[in-house]
């Protein structure tokens, strides 16, 4: 009897070769089939998952022509593995498979693992056995082709099997013909397409927000194109083993068809999945579907089925049954996985497993996910055995001198878009701030990513040029211009009865960024809301004279410009950021910091920490870091040292503070900062200027390497101490080490780094890198230098007038360029080699008498 789901034979054929093993020479008696598979034996060259994304395999291939249970597809796959696991336990020979046919065997395959189907809906246990009968259908034609025994002993059961294979590859070939898109499919792709571009195509510039101006801007006229990091090891990669290679984000999935993307707070994440979800929705090739973690966080990865409804879009309940699922199946979705760092820690693992379950079964999907960079460790989406199974991790770069002056000017340009606007003011803040970021080192630190660089934009412009110099002061500020000054400045006076100064708005929102906290989500529903800000307003008496929750809410998302409501269902900050401060700033005001001791061995809590120990009082924050230098008996040694260099990082954050505390610190992790791997040396980075104070005199570390370690270190401190720390290691010899300290160079000031440091590193066989104009600009007052490493993304015009045509040799294109057309190296009449990323786009027309190298 013929299966009813069909698979067709030339695609299924290569997948049931993986399950055996090529025999040495054919076999002339019959065989266990228990001793022929791949997953057998202290040799096996596959195991249990090697089965599992088989079967995910065979379930794609049936879903392409039939109707199939798509919210159990996962499932189904569980528990097609572990019945085909079953191949291997069974005691019986190729013949006798044979001779059982496709419909028995599988029955003693379902028979020997009974139960494995318990928890699947009818349809879905229906579905799965069929499937296995199919896949037995070819199972059985493969060991009749293997075998020469059963071609000569068995010739009406081998022609049996080949008759029921044609009759399957007929019914599959007329299914495919019967499954054209239809007209109802087009219409809504269409307009969910339309929708997508409505939703995601505006972009709000942090405090452009004048009286009369409006408070979005069109994505396409205001998206500031960032770089992302590749890093991989490799025989040419520089010190630590890490080769970068620099990509402009919103093209990452043009070379890569799954992405992770980690990325500060603030950095651009969202909008990058917005700028790639409305690029998708225009173009047509891919249909793009934003699914952000903190909708379903709690509830676990959506099926196919429940994606417009699990992030509540407003074409949910149009869409036509198992459209997403036809759409995945093409091979034409785009999953746009916005803060899986969003969903509670433990919640984590389940996530990225129902994610790799979801993209096995669908395996022509396209995907991104963002995170910040602790929530989730290296290779964290990496598979072992199947690299097109896996991830590419890209990390989204720091805004560069060219782009933070970009952003500045942009955001400016917008706020004299409005006709109403004062523009000779705002031109002379532009240029205020544009000469203030360029010398101010502080400043230079905190413009370093879209968030921060349009609250700096912001507060210039509503201060007249006097910015706060700190990141606490920066959010002090805003929240000041946001809460206190945004609506009277706006002409915004009487939007609604409610009259709320500052320190009550403050106090409310605070109370629902520590609900937030406390529960581990980036979002509440909207009940949830107004019930917190219910209990809260009876101790808080202008707020409670003013009205109840619901109505205080509506003021808050109004008025305040720091909340944003979902579809009327659900409410989270306009950034993550500002929960986390706010949040913060309630701990300390409920003298709550012991809670925080107990999460300080997380990285999620590492921005609350930081900041709540900012607001601390003296004694407190005395009390507070004693406590988390103390011992931890139910830590293991690593979330202890965590604790511990936490307790390090606040320092730089405290105004004033016992120095016995301040001894204190610097004992107990005086012994945590002497690194002795590469990857330890690159973790303490992130502790902040303290910990050059602890690092040991680099004249006196007598061998390179642990020389190395020190200078992989301070380089990742990212302050201009650093610098000083640095110098003591420009006139070692080693390759290593110089790679180590040319490396950062985008981290400080350009010309105090290239005088410092640049300018003492012996040039032998050291490539110079360059991220943008200034550095090249840079190198070349210096004389150039004979090897360039091209790392960030310039024009070629900026690459002709920094290079120094004499003296280049050789140059090593590490970013991605706008133009592949590589006639203009013909300038260069010392060049040598042009080294090329593999990475990147193929370059062209480059010169002859330059050899090409990866």
């Amino acid at each position: 009897m013929e299966p009813v789901v069909r698979t067709p034979s030339a695609h299924t054929m290569p997948l049931v070769q993986r399950f055996f093993r090529v025999p040495p020479r054919p076999p002339t008696t019959p065989e266990l089939i228990a001793a022929l598979t791949t997953w057998r034996g202290p040799d096996a060259p596959a195991g249990p998952d090697d089965v599992h994304r088989t079967a995910a395999d065979f379930i794609q291939l049936a879903a392409e022509t039939h109707t199939t249970p798509t919210a159990e597809l996962p499932e189904v796959a569980d528990v097609l593995t572990r019945t085909l696991l079953a191949v291997g336990e069974l005691d019986l020979t190729d013949a006798d498979a044979v001779r059982l046919g496709p419909q028995d065997y599988a029955r003693r395959l379902r028979g020997a693992v009974q139960g494995a189907d318990r928890g699947l809906s009818p349809d879905a246990a229906w579905f799965h056995d069929e499937l296995l009968v199919a896949v037995c259908l070819h199972v059985l034609h493969h060991l009749v082709r293997r075998s020469p025994y059963i071609q000569r002993h068995m010739p009406e059961r081998a022609s049996r099997v080949r008759q029921l294979v044609d009759l399957n590859d007929a019914e599959v070939a007329a299914a495919a013909r019967r499954s054209e898109p239809s007209r109802e499919d087009a219409e809504f792709e269409a307009a969910y397409a339309q929708e997508v571009v409505r939703q995601h195509g505006w972009l709000t510039i942090v405090g452009v927000d004048f009286a009369h101006a409006p408070d979005r801007w069109p994505l396409e006229d205001t998206y500031l194109s960032l770089q992302a990091e590749e890093s991989s090891g490799g025989p040419v990669a520089g010190a630590g083993g890490q080769q970068r290679t620099v990509l402009l984000a919103d093209r990452a999935l043009e070379g890569h068809e799954r992405v992770l993307l980690r990325g500060v707070a603030g950095s651009g994440k969202t909008t990058l999945v917005q700028w790639l979800a409305v690029a998708a929705a225009r173009e047509g090739a891919r249909v793009p579907f934003v699914l952000p973690v903190r909708r379903f966080a709690r509830e676990g990865f959506p099926s196919p089925d429940d994606f417009l409804h699990a992030v509540r879009h407003p074409l949910a309940d149009r869409a036509p049954d198992g459209w997403v699922v036809r759409t995945l199946l093409a091979g034409r979705a785009l999953l746009l996985v916005d803060g899986i760092d969003e969903a509670p820690e433990e919640s984590r693992g389940a996530l990225r497993g129902q994610l790799r379950r979801l993209l096995r079964i669908f395996s022509g999907t396209a995907c991104l996910v963002t995170s910040r960079p602790s929530a989730v460790e290296d290779g964290w989406l990496a598979q072992e055995r199947l690299a097109e199974e896996g991830f590419t991790e890209l990390s989204l770069a720091p805004m560069s001198r060219d782009q933070v002056t970009r952003f500045i000017r942009d955001w400016h340009t917008a706020a004299m878009s409005d006709a109403g606007q004062d523009t000779d003011s705002l031109k002379e803040y532009e240029q205020r701030l544009l000469h203030s970021v360029r010398i101010y080192r502080e400043l230079r630190q905190l413009a370093t990513n879209p968030l921060m660089c349009g609250l700096i934009c912001a507060l210039n412009r509503d201060r007249s040029g006097s910015l706060p110099k700190g990141r606490k002061e920066l959010y002090d500020a805003a929240l000041e211009m946001l809460l206190q000054r945004r609506d009277p400045e706006r002409d915004v006076l009487y939007a609604d009865d409610v009259r709320l100064q500052q320190g009550a708005r403050e106090l409310l929102l605070r109370k629902l960024a520590h609900a937030m906290l406390d529960e581990g989500l980036s979002e509440l529903p909207r009940r949830r809301v107004v019930d917190v800000l219910d209990h809260a307003l009876p101790a808080i008496p202008s707020a409670r004279a003013a009205g109840d929750g619901e109505k205080i809410f509506v003021h808050l998302l109004h008025r305040t410009g720091l909340l944003r409501e979902q579809a009327g269902v659900s409410v989270d900050f306009i950034h993550r950021t500002f929960q986390d401060y706010l949040a913060a700033k309630e701990i300390v005001a409920r003298g709550d910091l012991d809670t925080l001791v107990d999460h300080a061995h997380q990285p999620e809590w590492e921005e609350v920490i930081r900041m709540a120990a900012a607001h601390a009082r003296p004694d407190e924050c005395a009390r507070f870091l004693e406590r988390l230098l103390s011992a931890a008996p139910g830590l293991r040694r690593p979330h202890v040292n965590h604790r511990r260099l936490m307790a390090a990082a606040c320092l730089e954050h405290v105004s004033e503070l016992d120095p016995a505390v301040q001894e204190l610190v610097h004992r107990r992790t005086k012994n945590l900062v002497r690194p002795t791997t590469e990857q330890g040396a690159r973790s303490l980075g992130w502790v902040g200027p303290i910990v050059l104070e602890q690092l040991p005199d680099p004249e006196q570390v007598p061998g390179d390497q642990q020389a190395l370690l020190l200078a992989i270190t301070a380089t990742r401190v990212q302050d201009d101490a650093a610098i000083d720390y640095l110098a003591r290691l420009r006139t070692r010899t080693s390759l290593a080490i110089r790679t180590e300290l040319a490396r950062p160079w985008r981290h400080f000031d350009t010309e105090r780094y290239a005088r410092e440091i640049i300018a003492h590193l012996a040039p032998e066989g050291l490539y110079f890198p360059v991220s943008d104009a200034a550095e090249l600009a840079a190198l070349r007052g210096l004389g150039g230098r004979p090897r360039i490493q091209v790392a960030g993304v310039m024009r070629t015009e900026e690459l002709l007038a920094g290079l120094v045509p004499d003296r280049l040799t050789h140059l090593w294109l590490n970013a991605e360029l706008p133009d592949p057309d590589m006639s203009w190296l013909a300038r260069f009449p010392a060049l040598r080699v042009l080294r090329v990323n593999p990475r990147l786009p193929r370059v062209r027309n480059v010169p002859e008498g330059v050899s090409i190298t990866a």
